[in-house]
């Protein structure tokens, strides 16, 4: 893990969603930050502003004040122009899906959050990158699992989602399809049924389960031991069955059309993907200590 003291130059970046659900949240973050740095504050109506606002960022620090899926478009977007390397991310969570800001250590509240923007430190983090270019920065799971209101939901983070959708759609348009993919009887982003699947599993080019052995859930977290854990949950039959948990750098899952949740974004379906461990790819400003 390695520790920089951040630039006083932020673009400070403000996701529409975090502007129309806390207002105020934003006002103090704002606030804040100007009292203690140099900003430029971008107010992107849209996918493509958003990216336009970091790709002009000059040596500015990105800021991004938003929630989880506003984070992950950020690093989205750097891994894409191959930015990340250079420049750590900040985050002031605003809005109503947080919970992976508050897994990797970014305070609550927007003046703690905006403080340890101005004093904290960059840490280096683990980052999944897929075949397709997209990017996890939490867990992936599969198959994916419905955890948005719809009618919140954020704008799509490019890259994570299956490489076939394009960045240009419009928040708009993801409501309305998650809007009817949510009415009763069917549940956005989820694999229709319950399962089991069968699935071929493989980590480090070793074989952990293969399609003659169902499955219930499959998941890949990265930043374990300079890896990720797999865990593979076989199906019980009888006794419980125990899950299998391996740690590996390169994770190929094949099989049926499946779809997989890559923290907040679900992708696919597709019949083989493959993940690649990226061991200190990214960085984010955090309290110190």
């Amino acid at each position: 893990m390695t520790e920089v003291a951040p630039s006083d130059q932020l673009l400070v970046v403000i996701d529409p969603v975090a502007r129309h659900s806390d207002g105020e949240s934003v006002r103090i973050a704002k606030d804040v930050l100007s009292a203690g740095a140099h900003t430029k504050v971008c107010l992107p109506d849209g996918p493509e502003e958003f990216a336009r606002a970091l790709a002009r960022r000059g040596s500015r620090r990105p800021v991004v004040v938003g929630d989880d899926r506003a984070l992950l478009r950020a690093v989205s977007l750097l891994h894409r122009q191959r930015a990340l390397g250079a420049c750590a991310v900040s985050l002031v969570p605003v809005g109503g899906v947080l919970s992976l800001a508050r897994s990797l250590g970014v305070p609550m509240g927007a003046v703690a959050a905006a403080r340890a923007v101005l004093d904290g430190v960059e840490r280096r983090m683990d980052l999944l990158v897929d075949d397709s270019d997209g990017v996890v920065v939490g867990a992936l799971r599969i198959p994916s699992v419905p955890s948005l209101d719809p009618v919140s939901a954020p704008l799509p983070v490019a890259g994570l989602s299956d490489g076939r959708l394009p960045w240009l759609r419009t928040c708009q348009s993801l409501v309305r399809t998650l809007a009817s993919a949510s009415r009763p009887g069917r549940v956005a982003g989820s694999v229709p049924g319950p399962g089991p699947f069968r699935l071929r599993v493989e980590v480090d080019g070793v074989l952990l389960v293969d399609l003659d052995q169902p499955v219930v859930a499959v998941s890949v977290t990265p930043g374990v031991l300079g890896g990720a854990e797999v865990e593979v949950q076989p199906v019980s039959v009888g006794a419980a069955a125990a899950v299998l948990r391996v740690v590996g750098r390169r994770v190929t899952v094949s099989g049926a059309d499946f779809r997989y949740r890559a923290d907040a974004i679900v992708g696919g379906p597709v019949r083989t993907r493959t993940w690649v461990v990226r061991e200190g790819a990214w960085g984010l400003t955090l309290p110190v200590g």
